[in-house]
């Protein structure tokens, strides 16, 4: 029987990575307490109904970040996201990601799963922000760690009201050239791994997974979507001076990808840890297409 002891904090319970990482945890009967900002919100409803513990805590009040910790064995952290005047914030995000990792090791917390963001395979300044300062601290922490990477979301295709990625009006937008090979990931895989990383803490301790179920080129995500939906969709890269106005690293990533570089993660390595890990046939089949389906008929 699970006790308190085996009690593991999810941040970001409400958003896309740690509410499916919440939610895996409490199906396998893991005790979970998860950090929200308003316990009333839809999302955090929900995970109480599954069972979970809510814990009201903000990343920029650190007192309630280290009341959190408390009686917990592991931690899943999620980047604590920064935006200011002038874009992303780094130096907010690492303060805050810092701040969780310093109280986790204070509380005795005896593990620490952490999913940043995957990198280039020749630009590594793909990412290099304030993930990666959060990484340093959780691998200098003396916690059993895991850092995991994931690529681009397969449920990114879902996104609505964003100038890329998502559908509208049946076109596909984004910043890949149409025909070069880009890695996906579906969110459930990413909980999925991040669970078998509390089940065995030595197994996966002090590795860096990059996290990747497939990898189609932008124009043949497209078509399948289309194949599978019977509504057309139509894939278009947007131009040099658009990816310029969303910022540096955006703009790095276009220039990068024509290049020919992307994401490069060890796919067949990944299903060893992992053998369920999802194509995105898979993700169609199990939910992709029927909520795709909904969102384009409107």
């Amino acid at each position: 029987m699970s006790t308190q002891h085996d009690r593991i904090l999810v941040t970001g319970a409400t958003g896309t990575q740690g509410g499916a990482t919440a939610r895996r945890l409490l199906a396998d009967g893991i005790p979970v307490r998860a950090l929200v900002r308003d316990p009333q919100a839809p999302a955090a409803r929900a995970l109480a109904e599954r069972g979970a513990e809510l814990a009201i805590g903000d990343f920029d009040a650190p007192d309630t970040i280290a009341a959190a910790v408390v009686d917990v064995r592991a931690v899943f952290g999620v980047p604590p996201a920064a935006f200011g005047p002038d874009g992303w914030d780094v130096e907010t995000e690492a303060t805050r990601g810092e701040t969780l990792v310093a109280a986790s090791r204070a509380a005795g917390v005896q593990q620490f799963v952490f999913t940043g963001v995957a990198s280039f395979a020749q630009d590594t300044r793909w990412g290099i922000n304030g993930k990666r300062r959060i990484e340093a601290a959780v691998a200098a922490s003396g916690m059993r760690y895991t850092l995991l990477r994931p690529v681009r979301f397969m449920e990114n295709y879902l996104a609505q009201g964003f100038p890329m990625d998502g559908v509208r009006d049946g076109v596909h937008r984004h910043l890949f050239p149409a025909d070069l090979p880009v890695q996906m990931i579906a969110v459930d895989d990413i909980a999925a791994v991040a669970a078998i990383a509390f089940a065995d803490p030595d197994r996966l301790h002090g590795r860096t997974l990059e996290l990747a179920g497939d990898q189609r080129t932008m124009r043949a995500a497209a078509a399948t979507i289309t194949e599978v939906t019977g509504i057309p969709v139509r894939y278009e890269e947007i131009p040099e001076s658009e990816a310029a106005t969303r910022g540096p690293q955006v703009a790095n990533a276009w220039q990068r990808a024509r290049a020919g570089d992307t994401w490069r993660a060890d796919i067949p390595a990944l299903r060893e840890i992992h053998p369920g890990l999802r194509t995105f046939d898979d993700w169609l089949a199990e939910t992709g297409a029927a909520r795709l389906k909904s969102l384009l008929a409107d």
